[in-house]
Parts: C-alpha cells; sequence; structure tokens
C-alpha cells in the first residue's frame, strides 16, 4: 500500500510525507513547486513534479505506482486576502484541480481521499468553540472554495464511491522539532512567521491588522495546532476509511483561542526578544474568532495531539527559523 500526496513539498505536506515515512508508510509525492521546496521533501520518498490538473501527468503517476491506495491532498490556494483580491484564481485552482484528481482516482478505481479544508467554511460562528455542525457560511473566496471542495467530494461518493474525509483546519503553526522542516513562504502571510522574522531582526516591527474585533483585547483570535498534529490525524484518517468506515468531516484545532497579542507575547517569552508591532488597518475577509471542537476527531479517530502548547508550538518554529533564517 502506497499513499500519495499531492502538494506534498508544501509546508504542511512536508510534514505529512515526513510522518508517513517515520510510520513506515510508502509515499509519493506531486507537487508543482509553484509554493512549494524540493528541499522539504524526505528523499525517502518517490517525487513527481506537475500539476495535479494536468490528467496525463496523474495517469503516469497512477500507473507507475499501483499500490497506492489512497491520496492525501494539500494543493489549493490559502490565501484569505489573495483570495478577496482574485476569487477566480481560488475557484479555477481549488474546485477544478479536485475535480481533475478525482476524474483520474475514479479511472484508476482509487477509493479513498484525505483533504485539507478549513475552518474558514464556517464564516463568522455564532457559537464558540465550533462544532463540525455549525453552519457554514464563509466570508471570503478561499473559505467558499474549500466549502465547494467539500460538496463536490459529498457528490463524487455518491456517483462513484470515493469516500473521504474532509479535515476543517484552524490555523497551523510550528516545524519540526531538530529544525530541519520548517513554514517557507513567499511573501509570509501567516502570524507566527511574520512574529518570529521581527525577533530575528528581518523585519522592524510587525502590522496588527485591526484592533477593534469583538475579542478581549481587539485583536483576532485563533486556534492553532502544529503541522505534526494534523499529519498524525491524516494518517488516522486513512485508517479510518481503510477499515470501511463512512465519509465524513472532522475539526482539527486545539479548542483553545489565543488573540494575536497574546501570540506576540508568548514569542517574546519564547525567543527573549522584543517584538514591537503597529496596529494597521483590518483585512477584508476576516473573522473576529474561531477557535474549534475537535471533539468528534479525538472520539471517532482516537487523535491525540502531542504538540497542544503554544509555547512548545512556538518554540519548534523558532527552531526552524534561527537555523533558516532565509527558509531553504
Amino acid at each position: 500500500m502506497a499513499i500519495l500526496v499531492v502538494g506534498g513539498a508544501g509546508y504542511i505536506g512536508s510534514h505529512m510525507v515526513d510522518y508517513l515515512i517515520s510510520q513506515q508508510q510508502e509515499v509519493i509525492v506531486v507537487d508543482n513547486l509553484s509554493t512549494g521546496h524540493q528541499a522539504a521533501i524526505s528523499k525517502e520518498a518517490r517525487f513527481y513534479q506537475g500539476d495535479l490538473a494536468d490528467q496525463p501527468f496523474m495517469r503516469r503517476v497512477f500507473k507507475e505506482n499501483p499500490t497506492i491506495t489512497a491520496v492525501i491532498h494539500f494543493a489549493a490556494y490559502s490565501l484569505v486576502g489573495e483570495s478577496m483580491q482574485n476569487p477566480l484564481k481560488y475557484f479555477d485552482n481549488n474546485t477544478s484541480g479536485l475535480i481533475k484528481l478525482l476524474e483520474v482516482m475514479h479511472e484508476f478505481s482509487i477509493r479513498k481521499i484525505i483533504f485539507s479544508s478549513t475552518a474558514a467554511v464556517y464564516g463568522i460562528p455564532k457559537v464558540l468553540p465550533i462544532t463540525e455542525k455549525a453552519a457554514t457560511e464563509p466570508i471570503n473566496p478561499y473559505g467558499e472554495s474549500k466549502l465547494m471542495m467539500e460538496k463536490i467530494m459529498f457528490w463524487a461518493q455518491k456517483a462513484y464511491g470515493i469516500e473521504y474525509v474532509a479535515f476543517r483546519y484552524f490555523n497551523v503553526a510550528g516545524a519540526k522539532p531538530d529544525g530541519s522542516l520548517g513554514e517557507d513562504h513567499h511573501p509570509e502571510t501567516h502570524l507566527v512567521p511574520l512574529v518570529l522574522q521581527v525577533a530575528l531582526g528581518q523585519r522592524k516591527e510587525l502590522a496588527l491588522y485591526g484592533d477593534d474585533y469583538q475579542t478581549a483585547d481587539g485583536t483576532n483570535v485563533r486556534d492553532y495546532v502544529h503541522p505534526f498534529d494534523l499529519a498524525q490525524a491524516h494518517l488516522l484518517a486513512v485508517e479510518y476509511l481503510q477499515a470501511g468506515n463512512q465519509s465524513t468531516v472532522f475539526n482539527l484545532g486545539s479548542a483553545t483561542g489565543f488573540s494575536n497579542l497574546e501570540i506576540i507575547k508568548t514569542a517574546q517569552k519564547v525567543t527573549g526578544q522584543e517584538i514591537p508591532y503597529v496596529v494597521a488597518p483590518r483585512r477584508p475577509g476576516d473573522p473576529d474568532s474561531l477557535v474549534a471542537n475537535a471533539r468528534k476527531a479525538r472520539d471517532v479517530l482516537g487523535w491525540e495531539p502531542e504538540f497542544d502548547n503554544l509555547e512548545t508550538i512556538i518554540a519548534t518554529a523558532w527552531n526552524w527559523h534561527q537555523k533558516h533564517p532565509n527558509g531553504y
């Protein structure tokens, strides 16, 4: 049995590949390297450079690797701000890419897919923490595209028997503890690496986008989860589907919310550095608070996050940034 990881050169995907190999899994990686890094891919995985929407290419991948029995999908655009400015890019890449992949999976009778969705499908939640039964009312095209992907998979399962698990991530932060894998985006938009770039002296100050949200200190509140904890959940989901269980959706998060100011204070403690910041205008499409209720993943999958402490998560990211100040 082999697992195909699409988007396996990206931040979360590379941690997924590393984790699968540590669990003695055979891993095939597909990535077009538009945002991923070949240096992040384990040498023990078989790597193909190409796009999941290129069906002749994907047919070759499946033909050359007949032991593939499951696909883990990370290959989607994921920037809220960019999606507000260029929504068609997100609908084209995220939804049509999935459709092209599912068509080839159907041709090769591959019946299991694990997919990274997002907490952005919930929009502005009415109740915190958020359960999987909460209303899905996205307020940005990124979240809308992911919700469309969930619906596409629902109907593909009905028609073709392709079983799926969709994981609604909350914020992902942290790195492999030894500092060999981490988060390297260009440009960087995620809070924790931006904070740590200030701590390293690579940025003069941090921009906090809005201080008038309906939260305790006026800044956004988010739930943070480590990429290795996500990876553990994905492998458990593969096993869940292989055991004959039905398609479903899970939240993945820590169930604890931290404001942007709390992230800065924790990073100052971890790094021992001052992190100056200025308040900037709100970014469109940003909800006040997103905090997960991830009890379903714990109860159904047996998911037990290892990195469930914010200081630990930031410390692993700090180790990566110190060892790779210029990324890969």
